[in-house]
């Protein structure tokens, strides 16, 4: 039997000789190879914070003692340590979630897979405890360098700093990454302690370790396990903390750099800052994917987020397909060829949001800003009031994260920035805070702001296009994960709408009853196979229903409600929330024309997503080409 195989809880983990500490991190990064690989999922994250992690829960007792994970995509070996050893199921429904989960164990504390909230969510905490009379509980937040550049971080620093005496632990994990490197003037503060072969803890700090073992000595204690057993210890305490400029400078101790991957190192270090009973960051240095050869010399971070690989060789067993994100990054670096006003902003997501290409030719016009989706939807504002052209891509769930901006800043003043959102719609497995679900009802309420949701690398290359042409206002492009469909050619068009599919109703006379189907992106596909499904059937003839794709979703064109108002019924399916979506908008402005026609709206409730994969949770939300098929007979039906 392995070491893991014995640990069902911090406390077994607790039991673990030192001397076998570094025989279980080897068996636990086995583990996360072995079968990261068979389900797919977040490996070099976890990879370099298995010695952190076991440090944390020998030294911490969760739950009494409050653990923090800041995005949680570093969480499985937290898990392992936990007693959740299923990983087969790993980001499935019926399986662990990607992230902390409150329903998986007491140990889990924060859901979401947003970055830089560690820090809010352990203020919160330490004032809670010290308002509760709670004197015997440690906060204690493992937060990444990269996770640093965002706003919320230093946000809370101000406020942790204001009473330091809180017994508060932040871990600083410092990789030199987030996505890509980590970027911005806290990095150079840090540069000096970056490489793990330099790393070389403070002369302070060496002194007062041998101070303390000889104390130990004397006294007849165990070396490791005693450091705050003697007053002697505790008043020398103050010796550790050097002066660390940024931490210092808001009276918040430092401790560091430690190896990351020195789990002994760790855990003194840990000890200290525990006994100290105030603020203490604890800086440790590791280098992410660590222990395995390909994810550690992977430069373009493939390995933080993988699917299913050979773990023999690093290698993907089903090739990624060509998909919308590979369109936008040819068609913005062919843009950014033709136009140079055109600049690109990432926070922290360089390749993946598509700006690789574009940034090896053009590397003073792309930007990363680091974890700061404020800053970057701001900045991008006076970028353009400046006389750029900035086209900003996110994936879908962090544009939440900037809505005031994209609302104060750019809609109000009408600036001229091209906002590009990858992941939207239903991502699946991801988990609820990665569903790109929540934009196009945001959008809909920001004045003047054009909304293009393509549905085939066509599309997708023109309504970019059409974006950044787009000098009068913010524009907004909205796409999905994954491989891009087949192409669907417009029959005909009603104003700037695509019909493509059934344009012989717009001309030929008929009696029946006639109903209009209006979807976007990847829908329009499940539109037009629920339509040819339906008249293989003989359930209506080709001049009865009609699939439109508006392609500019907001505002809705004024033509195509024009042509709504003469049909029967209306079918809307949309990949984003109903309340505030593509079908709420189209029944609005045919009731302010006093129309009311019998209409069936497809798309996901007002609710947050489990995790699952993309096609069980259309299914779920009766959102397939059988759900669309249904909706058009029971109209039909009725008439």
């Amino acid at each position: 039997m392995s070491i893991l195989d014995t640990i069902n809880s911090p406390e077994d983990l607790k039991k673990v000789p030192a001397a076998q500490i570094p025989k279980l991190a080897a068996e636990i990064r086995h583990f996360l190879i072995e079968n990261v690989a068979k389900t797919g999922g977040h490996l070099g994250p976890n990879l370099g914070v298995v010695e952190l992690t076991i440090g944390i829960h020998r030294v911490f007792n969760s739950p009494q003692d409050s653990i923090i994970f800041d995005t949680g995509h570093q969480i499985y070996v937290h898990k392992l340590l936990t007693g959740r050893h299923d990983f087969s199921k790993l980001r499935q429904a019926d399986g662990l979630s990607g992230y902390g989960n409150r329903s998986e164990s007491v140990h889990d504390i924060v859901e979401n897979s947003h970055a830089s909230t560690s820090l809010s969510w352990a203020d919160g905490i330490a004032r809670a405890n010290e308002l509760l009379g709670y004197t015997d509980r440690t906060v204690v937040a493992l937060i990444g360098d990269g996770a640093m550049t965002g706003g919320m971080a230093w946000e809370a620093l101000n406020n942790i700093a204001e009473h330091p005496d809180r017994p508060l632990v932040i871990v600083l994990n410092d990789n030199g990454r987030s996505y890509a490197p980590t970027i911005g003037g806290m990095v150079r503060r840090l540069e000096p302690a970056r490489k793990l072969d330099q790393i070389r803890v403070s002369k302070p700090y060496e002194e007062f370790l041998a101070k303390t073992k000889a104390t130990l000595e004397e006294h007849g204690l165990p070396g490791r396990m005693a450091f705050g057993a003697l007053r002697s210890i505790k008043r020398g305490l103050k010796e550790v903390f050097v002066d660390a400029g940024i931490f210092d400078s808001l009276r918040i101790k430092y401790l560091g750099p430690v190896n990351g991957h020195d789990e002994a190192e760790v855990e003194e270090a840990l000890r200290l800052a525990r006994d100290y009973g105030g603020t203490v960051v604890v800086h440790a240095m590791t280098q992410k994917g660590h222990g395995y050869r390909f994810a550690e010399e992977d430069e373009a971070d493939a390995f933080h987020a993988i699917g299913t690989i050979h773990p023999e060789t690093g290698l993907p067993v089903v090739e990624s397909r060509f998909g919308y994100t590979q369109v936008f990054a040819t068609e913005i670096a062919q843009i950014a060829r033709e136009n140079p006003r055109v600049v690109g902003v990432t926070a922290a997501m360089l390749r993946p949001v598509g700006f690789g290409l574009m940034q090896k030719e053009f590397p003073d016009r792309v930007i990363d800003v680091g974890i700061a989706e404020q800053h970057a939807l701001t900045s991008a504002a006076g970028m353009a009031f400046a006389g750029l052209h900035p086209v900003i891509a996110l994936y879908s769930t962090f544009l939440n994260r900037g809505y005031d901006q994209l609302l104060m800043d750019i809609a109000l003043h009408h600036e001229p920035v091209t906002i590009v959102l990858d992941r939207s719609g239903i991502t699946g497995s991801d988990g609820p805070s990665h569903n790109g679900m929540w934009d196009l009802s945001l959008a809909t309420m920001i004045p003047g702001l054009r909304v293009a949701i393509p549905r085939d690398e066509a599309t997708e290359r023109a309504e970019l296009r059409e974006a950044v042409a787009d000098e009068t206002g913010p524009t907004l492009l909205r796409y999905p994960k994954g491989s891009i469909p087949e192409a669907l050619d417009a029959e005909a068009h009603i104003g700037k709408a695509d019909v493509v599919l059934g344009a012989s109703a717009l001309t030929q006379k008929t009696n029946d009853a006639r109903v209009a189907v209006v979807a976007y992106g990847p829908m329009v596909h499940t539109a037009v196979q629920a339509v040819r499904q339906g008249l293989s059937e003989g359930a209506f003839s080709s001049s009865q229903v009609m699939v439109i794709d508006p392609r500019w979703a907001l505002p809705v064109d004024q033509e195509l409600v024009d042509e709504l108002v003469h049909f029967d019924g209306l079918v809307t399916v949309e990949d984003g929330l109903l309340p505030g979506g593509l079908g709420t908008e189209v029944t609005r402005q045919l009731l302010e024309r006093g129309v009311l026609i019998p209409t069936r709206s497809l798309g996901i409730e007002r609710e947050f997503l489990t995790t699952d994969t993309r096609e069980s949770l259309l299914a779920r939300y009766h959102m397939t080409a059988g759900d669309v098929l249904d909706a058009i007979k029971s109209i039909l039906q009725a008439e």
